[in-house]
């Protein structure tokens, strides 16, 4: 019976556990993402139903960019010149982004990196839960937005 609880108290946890996002996954990363909610350490959820500014990322050869976008009506997005560094490295069985713009820099852990999920863990250990985002289009394509 011991043997028995002990099988299924090791295959309850390798099932709960997820992969490492590796480097190889790191082109999945590519495009706008929408933050869902963020896990506090303290152990508070937010969630956020409807974002004004999703996050573009782009990262070629482990070096780019992250810049905060807003989508308009027409399925184009509003930008301005402000954006962080990034460059991508596996460290520890982990994939990490260095992040730096003029005024800091600091370190990101990639915890979950799908087509679809991407889970970031800050230095703080916040984790920041996003959707991959598309971009909204209630213009037909006929008319301009003014």
């Amino acid at each position: 019976m011991k043997k028995l609880l002990y099988s299924l108290v090791v295959l309850f946890v390798l099932s709960a556990c997820q992969p490492n996002a590796k480097l190889t996954d790191l082109p999945k990363i590519n495009g706008y993402w929408e933050i869902k909610s963020v896990d506090f350490p303290e152990g508070d959820h937010k969630e956020y139903k409807m974002n004004e500014s999703f996050d573009y990322i782009e990262i070629k050869n482990q070096k780019g960019y992250r810049k905060k976008v807003m989508p308009q009506l027409d399925g184009t997005f509003l930008t301005n010149d402000l954006s962080e560094s990034i460059s991508a490295q596996e460290k520890d069985g982990k994939l990490i982004l260095n992040c730096k713009t003029a005024y800091a820099q600091w370190q990101e852990t990639i915890l979950t990196l799908t087509d679809q999920e991407l889970v970031i863990e800050n230095d703080s250990h916040k984790k920041y839960h996003y959707k991959k985002a598309q971009p909204i289009n209630l213009i037909p394509h006929e008319q301009k937005a003014k």
